[in-house]
């Protein structure tokens, strides 16, 4: 007897008009990072949540069958291209800090607004004095948000609590909000963000703790996958975030690291050092330290948000990371103070305009490095049969108007594991 020639479906996508996504179980990099597959004239298909199929209609017309009670969506000559990974964010804070943009505008730099206690410590008093209800409803908030926009995959950092009990509470409120929710959330340790006001005559006594008894917390309660270091001159030095992170390691967590964002602070090949999978930022970073990066097989995360929102004049270094063969991955570093955006669509367009990347480059950048990243890459972040069913439906003909039509998302539906965020 010869085997069922069909594929079981639950849900299948037609009138595709293309289909565009990276290819593999790891991060691209180098000429590598600008190969998608694309199908013309496509449709996609899921079963359990899971693709069993992506590619030409006629094939799938051929090949797939609708189960009774499955699904079959016309896109209407639409673009389906992955869920975005988002592979830095800050998602658990409270506060906003619109009063210190208004500072920049007028000429006040980060550092000056950092140095008379605002910036990180402004947010840091808001997020401790909110409870662990308000903070896992915001998120809560922020991840339907992001969900709507066509992320499916989010990294977000704890760091605005800055002693114990804060920083348990903002990661207890990022397990509590993902719970249930279809946008799969990566958490991440920042303890080392920065040194808090009240601890300024203490920073050994504070660095002890954030390698000691925080981190240590941290793991027992399983609250974090990394945990992460800002490396800046207002924040760690390379040896003081060396510190804080092989703790983090020997306590079972792997490990990012804010690197060389406003100067060469020697982040880039320290994460390098660790072998981190990401360092993030790099505007300032070396030749060297990219070089590093590149052995190390360390992703690069860009965050051209911040950089504009800062108003910068160092772009970030798309092509250098690209030439240097160092993987490349985009993500918005939504927060309150330097990058209060949550769009991937606006964080891919500002990779291509200000970064130097490719589209193809970009959207590689947004869904299979990010994914690889964050440790997703075998489950998320491209179209292929055996991975999770996330995946956008684009509102425009190709991939090309994902970045040619800059300022506005324009996501008609999202799926996450096979089932349409936001559907009754």
């Amino acid at each position: 007897m010869s085997a069922d020639p069909f594929v079981d479906a639950d849900l299948g996508v037609t009138g595709i008009a293309e289909l565009a996504t990276p290819v593999g179980r790891s991060a691209a990099c180098g000429p590598d990072q600008g190969s998608l597959r694309v199908v013309r004239d496509a449709a996609l298909a899921c079963r359990d949540g899971r693709i069993v199929f992506a590619g030409e209609e006629r094939e799938y017309r051929a090949r797939v069958r609708v189960v009774p009670g499955g699904r079959e969506l016309d896109a209407h000559g639409r673009t389906v291209l992955p869920g975005f990974v988002d592979a830095h964010t800050h998602l658990p804070f409270a506060g906003w800090r619109e009063g210190e943009f208004a500072e920049r505008l007028r000429g006040a730099t980060y550092s000056e607004i950092a140095a008379r206690g605002g910036g990180i410590l402004s947010t840091v008093r808001a997020t401790r004095a909110e409870s662990l209800e308000g903070l896992r409803a915001k998120v809560r908030a922020r991840l339907d948000d992001l969900a709507a926009l066509g992320t499916t995959t989010v990294e977000a950092k704890s760091g605005y609590g800055l002693e114990l009990e804060a920083e348990l509470r903002q990661l207890e409120a990022l397990r509590e909000a993902a719970a249930g929710h279809p946008v799969d959330v990566v958490p991440t340790f920042l303890g080392a963000h920065t040194v808090p006001a009240e601890r300024r005559a203490d920073r050994e006594g504070y660095l002890r703790e954030v390698a000691g008894p925080m981190l240590a917390e941290v793991a027992r309660r399983g609250l974090a996958e990394y945990a992460d270091a800002f490396v800046d001159a207002h924040a760690f030095s390379v040896e003081e975030a060396r510190r804080v992170l092989r703790a983090a390691r020997e306590a079972g967590l792997a490990v990012r690291v804010h690197a060389d964002q406003l100067a060469d602070d020697g982040g880039a090949a320290l994460a390098a050092e660790l072998g981190a999978a990401s360092a993030d930022h790099l505007e300032f970073a070396s030749d060297a330290g990219l070089a590093a990066m590149a052995r190390s097989g360390t992703c690069g995360v860009l965050l051209p948000g911040a950089s504009l929102f800062l108003m910068m004049q160092r772009r970030p270094p798309g092509r250098r990371l690209i030439a240097a063969g160092v993987p490349v991955v985009v993500a918005t570093d939504f927060n309150p103070g330097t990058c209060p955006c949550e769009s991937m669509s606006v964080a891919v367009q500002f990779a291509c305009l200000t970064a130097g990347l490719a589209v193809d480059e970009a959207i590689t950048a947004a869904t299979l490095n990010a994914a690889a990243s964050l440790g997703r890459a075998a489950v998320t972040g491209s179209l292929e049969p055996g991975k999770r069913a996330d995946f956008v439906i684009h509102d425009f003909p190709n991939r090309y108007h994902l970045v040619y039509r800059f300022g506005m998302p324009r996501v008609w539906k999202v799926f996450a594991r096979g089932r349409e965020v936001g559907a009754p």
